[in-house]
């Protein structure tokens, strides 16, 4: 594999693309400290996880427009009222044309308020449980994400972590297309090592820059290909 390429390097490249430093800054997304995030209820994040969950390969919008119901009908995402629910309700609110009509999402609600009940049975929260999680290990929270919950794997847990404000890179095509193009990896994004390879290039970068595990992932995705952010 070949040594990361320069940070300032890559920063520039952005800020060209972008229209300048200012500009660049503009688009950074933000995160949240370990206090902010622990500030969430259990409710909270199994709805924004919830959320994810339907939108991803789905129109961001429609689901936007169809939460408040959601949340209605599934008792604001309170896990210990979601965990009453029958197979019988769950199929019923899976065929509400009032709804998103897909059995194996709104199932997915059901299975992860176990899994945020569990968490949080272990370590006092879901949010603190996500808060503490160091971030140079953050692709070992996404499989845990993805093997104790239902649907959270790809893009989609990593994505629900990065609209809570936890602090966490993306695997866009644009990022993964660098890392191939610069033979950064040399094994797939699903694995393990792979994963860890890219984790490993991220820390690098964090190290040197002193910004954000997002910070970086946005402003590489800008820098290159078809600057998706």
């Amino acid at each position: 594999m070949n040594k990361p390429e320069a940070f300032d390097e890559i920063y520039a490249r952005a800020s060209e693309r972008k229209g300048g430093p200012e500009r660049l800054e503009s688009l950074l997304p933000e995160v949240l400290t370990p206090d902010e995030l622990q500030q969430y209820s259990d409710a909270e994040l199994l709805s924004a996880m919830s959320k994810q969950v339907f939108q991803s390969g789905f129109v961001w919008k429609v689901v936007e427009h169809k939460w408040p119901l959601y949340q209605q009908v599934f008792f604001d995402f309170e896990p210990s009222k979601v965990l009453m629910l029958s197979p019988e309700q769950i199929q019923q609110r899976a065929a509400d044309p009032q709804l998103i009509r897909h059995l194996k999402k709104t199932q997915a609600i059901y299975d992860n308020a176990q899994m945020v009940r569990e968490i949080a049975q272990e370590h006092g929260s879901l949010a603190r449980y996500i808060a503490l999680w160091p971030v140079e290990e953050i692709v070992g929270l996404w499989l845990q994400l993805k093997q104790r919950g239902a649907r959270l794997g790809g893009n989609t847990g990593p994505y629900f972590l990065r609209n809570i404000g936890k602090d966490t890179f993306l695997l866009t095509d644009d990022v993964k297309g660098y890392f191939k193009a610069h033979q950064l990896v040399d094994a797939s994004f699903t694995s393990l090592s792979g994963l860890n390879q890219v984790q490993a290039v991220f820390n690098h970068w964090q190290q040197c820059s002193g910004r954000s595990m997002a910070q970086i992932s946005r402003i590489l995705s800008c820098s290159v290909g078809d600057n998706r952010i």
